[in-house]
C-alpha cells in the first residue's frame, strides 16, 4: 500500500511538473512573437463598448490650413474616429454612470475629471441622456514628430436630458465651442485637455412651408402581391405603374408610400432601394400623381443615442429625391402616438421635433407632416408641420365634431384625413362584420362629411390582400383577415361597390 502511494505521489510530481514547463515555454513564445510582431490593436483595446459604427453626427471639417505638419486623410479620419468614440464613450458614461470605455480614449489627466464627474452624478441619484448632432471641426495644430494634435470644435449642437431620481428636470439643446487637445497613445488619439467654451440654447426656428396650393385627393398604396414589402424582390415597376393609372382614372391626385427604416438600410441606406423608391416616383410622375412619402415606418426606437443614425438614414432619402417632381410632402412618422405608452411621450415627441428639424435642414420646399393615429393627437407638434395629417377608425357620426375640436385647437393649419376605411371582412373569424354593401355606405357617408367640412384625404387602401404580415397586426387571425378586406378592389382584381366612392 506504502509503495502504491509513493508510485501516485510521483507520477503527480512528474506532471506537475511538465505541465510547469510547458506554460513557460508557451509563455517566453508567445512574447517573443509580440515583440517581433507589434502589438494588435485589436487586443490594446478594452473597452466594453462595440465599436460598431453607432454614432453618426455630423461632421464638416473647414479646409486644412493647421500650423505644424500637414496631416493626410487617412489620419484625419482616424482623428476623428477617436474623437466621435469619445463622445460616444462619455454620453454612455453619464447615462449610466459607469466608467466603461473612458480610459480607452482618454488621457490619465483628463479621465479623472470625468471620473469625478460620473461619482458626483452617482451620489446625487442624476443620470444624463445626451447626444451630439452636428461638429464643426477646425484642424489647429499637428506636431511635426505626428503625436499631438489641437482642434477647435464649433457651434457643436448637443441635445440632453437631465434626470434626478429618474425624473426629468431639465431638457435643452445647446450651441457650444470646444477646444481639445489629442495626444497620440498606442495607435489612438486619445483626448488630453477638452474645453467648453461660449454654450448657448440653440434656437433653430424652422421656417413654415407654403401649402396654399395643396390639394389632397388620395390613398394609401401597397402593392396587392407584395404588401409592406413594395421595395424587396417582388418590386415591379410596371404593377405599380398600371395601379398609379386605375388611381388616376378613379380621380384621385396623390398617393401616400412607405420607406421603412431597416429593410431601406437603417443609416447605411441601400442605393438598390433608393432606386427603386425613384422609379416609383418617376412612374407616379408619368401619371401626374403627387407623392407623400412617410418615413420610418415599422421603427420605435427613439432613444437619445440612436439619433445620429436616425439622421443619417433620412438624411439620405430626402437628399435623393427631394427634388423629383412628383414629391409633394415628407410624413416624418406613421402613428407614433401608438408609442407614447411604451416609449415614453415626452421621448417620442422630441424624437419627432428633432426629426422635423433635419428634414427641413436638408428640404425647405416640401411641407412636413405626421401621420397620427387618432384625432386626439393631432394638435401635437403643430407649430412645427406645414399640415396636420389624423386617421380615423372610428364612429363616422362621432367625426363632425372631432373635427370642429381640432379646427379650434388648430385654426391655421390645412387638415389632412390621412388614413380612413372599413373592411368588408365578414367570416369565420368575425361572423358580425361589414358586408361590402356596408363598406360602400361607410365610404359614402364619409366622403360627404370630407366635403362638408373641406377636408383632404387619402384613404386607406386600393387592394385587398390574401397575406398580411404578422409584425403588422399580429398573429390573431381575426385581426390579419379583417386588415385583408379594406381594399376598393378584391383579391380578383374585381372593383367592390365602395370603389364608386374612392374620391368625390
Amino acid at each position: 500500500m506504502v509503495g502504491l502511494s509513493k508510485n501516485i505521489t510521483r507520477t503527480i510530481l512528474i506532471a506537475s511538473y511538465i505541465m510547469i514547463v510547458a506554460l513557460i515555454i508557451s509563455g517566453v513564445s508567445a512574447l517573443f512573437s509580440y515583440l517581433n510582431t507589434g502589438a494588435d490593436r485589436s487586443t490594446m483595446l478594452h473597452t466594453e463598448i462595440q465599436k460598431v459604427e453607432q454614432y453618426l453626427p455630423k461632421v464638416s471639417w473647414e479646409p486644412l490650413k493647421n500650423e505644424g505638419r500637414p496631416m493626410d486623410n487617412q489620419t484625419l479620419n482616424a482623428l476623428q474616429s477617436d474623437y466621435l468614440d469619445a463622445w460616444y464613450v462619455k454620453q454612455i458614461a453619464y447615462n449610466t454612470n459607469k466608467t466603461a470605455g473612458i480610459k480607452d480614449y482618454y488621457t490619465d489627466s483628463a479621465r479623472e475629471n470625468l471620473y469625478s464627474f460620473i461619482e458626483l452624478n452617482k451620489a446625487e441619484n442624476i443620470t444624463i441622456e445626451a447626444t451630439t448632432l452636428k461638429h464643426n471641426p477646425t484642424l489647429e495644430f499637428f506636431s511635426q514628430d505626428g503625436q499631438l494634435a489641437v482642434i477647435t470644435d464649433r457651434n457643436v449642437i448637443e441635445y440632453k436630458r437631465v434626470f434626478k431620481a429618474e425624473k426629468l428636470v431639465l431638457e435643452t439643446t445647446e450651441t457650444s465651442n470646444y477646444k481639445i487637445v489629442f495626444l497620440l497613445e498606442d495607435g489612438f488619439w486619445r483626448i488630453r485637455h477638452m474645453v467648453k467654451e461660449d454654450a448657448n440654447i440653440y434656437d433653430n426656428k424652422t421656417e413654415p412651408i407654403s401649402v396654399d396650393n395643396l390639394n389632397i385627393k388620395g390613398i394609401n398604396y401597397y402593392p396587392q402581391a407584395n404588401p409592406w414589402n413594395m421595395f424587396g424582390d417582388e418590386f415591379s415597376v410596371d404593377t405599380i405603374s398600371k395601379d398609379f393609372k386605375i388611381i388616376k382614372d378613379a380621380g384621385l391626385n396623390s398617393v401616400r408610400l412607405f420607406v421603412q427604416y431597416e429593410d431601406f438600410g437603417k443609416e447605411h441606406v441601400n442605393p438598390k432601394k433608393l432606386e427603386k423608391l425613384k422609379q416609383t416616383l418617376d412612374a407616379a410622375d408619368a401619371h401626374n400623381l403627387k407623392v407623400v412619402l412617410t418615413l420610418f415606418d415599422f421603427y420605435g426606437d427613439y432613444s437619445v443615442m440612436s439619433w445620429t443614425l436616425n439622421q443619417r438614414h433620412a438624411e439620405a432619402i430626402v437628399t435623393a429625391v427631394k427634388d423629383h417632381n412628383a414629391l409633394l410632402a415628407w410624413d416624418i412618422k406613421n402613428e407614433p402616438n401608438l408609442d407614447f405608452e411604451s416609449r415614453q411621450k415626452a421621448v417620442v415627441i422630441a424624437w419627432l421635433d428633432n426629426m422635423i428639424d433635419l428634414v427641413k435642414s436638408v428640404d425647405n420646399v416640401h411641407p412636413v407632416t405626421i401621420g397620427w393615429s387618432n384625432t386626439q393627437s393631432a394638435s401635437i407638434l403643430k407649430d412645427k408641420v406645414d399640415f396636420v395629417s389624423f386617421h380615423y377608425y372610428e364612429d363616422l357620426e362621432k367625426l363632425d365634431d372631432a373635427i370642429k375640436t381640432m379646427k379650434t385647437k388648430i385654426p391655421n393649419k390645412p387638415l389632412v384625413l390621412q388614413e380612413f376605411g372599413l373592411s368588408s371582412y365578414s367570416g369565420f373569424w368575425k361572423p358580425f362584420g361589414s358586408s361590402d354593401v356596408d363598406q360602400a355606405n361607410y365610404h359614402k357617408k364619409i366622403q360627404e362629411q370630407i366635403a362638408a367640412n373641406n377636408l383632404q384625404f387619402m384613404s386607406w387602401t386600393l387592394y385587398d390582400f390574401t397575406d398580411v404580415p404578422t409584425d403588422v397586426v399580429g398573429s390573431r387571425p381575426w385581426r390579419r383577415n379583417t386588415q385583408k378586406r379594406f381594399g376598393f378592389i378584391d383579391k380578383n382584381g374585381t372593383k367592390k361597390d365602395a370603389f364608386k366612392y374612392i374620391s368625390n
